[in-house]
């Protein structure tokens, strides 16, 4: 994959949103009950499902909150009509920015982000402005000290993955998504562990901030993270490990 390895910025992340386990827990189910709702409630016949749940059980989500997620999507329990939307815009330092948005009421949300945008020195986009800097892949990060790189190139390459980057920390694979659970299972099969394995918008270009912008961007990710309608932020942001580190 070529440009800058996204591993440190995504661990981090995955730590600070993984503290605020409530909140957290509202958000996967909301994505459960949504692809349960389009797709049914069999996880087996129902591939948006079964992510959604895996990802739930990968952050602890009670099972009871997973099921009744399930239930309320099929309609057993009735449940809250929600619109998919994605919005677009730019951060500090214009920083590409994709939120995906599960809302029950689209006026008030695009109010709310735009708030967002626009107190961390940026600014709520069009459709389209910056999607084109994204692709949708499968994303595996490995910790190094999980398998060696020659493991990985005969496993998950075998799979069908398009490419492994090294990090300090992780090794960084991707695949296309119509693959994604063909490398997932030769992984777990291989009994390698992954600490992310999730389909994402991963960008083609990166910007590096510098330690003002990457404060700024960092207060832009939490204060999305604490809106509910919030579902998932994809940026093209580099934050100094440095500054990863005062957030520890």
């Amino acid at each position: 994959m070529a440009g800058h390895s996204h591993s440190a910025n995504i661990a981090h992340r995955k730590g600070v949103v993984d503290s605020k386990r409530g909140k957290l827990f509202s958000k996967l189910c909301r994505a459960i009950y949504v692809a349960a709702r389009s797709g049914g409630g069999d996880p087996s016949m129902n591939l948006r499902l079964r992510y959604a749940i895996d990802k739930a059980r990968s952050y602890s989500c009670p099972k009871e909150n997973i099921e009744r997620a399930v239930k309320k999507g099929t309609g057993e329990l009735g449940g809250e009509n929600f619109e998919e939307i994605i919005y677009e815009g730019y951060g500090p330092s214009g920083v590409a920015i994709m939120c995906d948005i599960l809302t029950d009421n689209r006026n008030r949300t695009a109010g709310e982000i735009r708030k967002i945008f626009e107190v961390c020195g940026g600014s709520l986009g069009s459709t389209g402005c910056v999607s084109y800097l994204f692709s949708y892949k499968g994303l595996f990060l490995v910790p190094r000290i999980s398998a060696t790189e020659e493991q990985l190139m005969e496993v998950a390459l075998e799979a069908g993955a398009d490419d492994i980057l090294t990090g300090d920390e992780y090794f960084e694979i991707t695949c296309e998504p119509r693959v994604f659970e063909d490398v997932r299972k030769a992984l777990e099969d291989a009994r390698i562990v992954t600490e992310t394995a999730e389909t994402r918008h991963l960008p083609s270009t990166t910007v590096e901030l510098d330690a003002e912008s990457a404060r700024k961007m960092i207060r832009l990710r939490d204060l999305m993270d604490e809106n509910d309608d919030v579902q998932n932020i994809y940026a093209n942001d580099i934050i100094p490990e440095s500054i990863l580190n005062e957030e520890s």
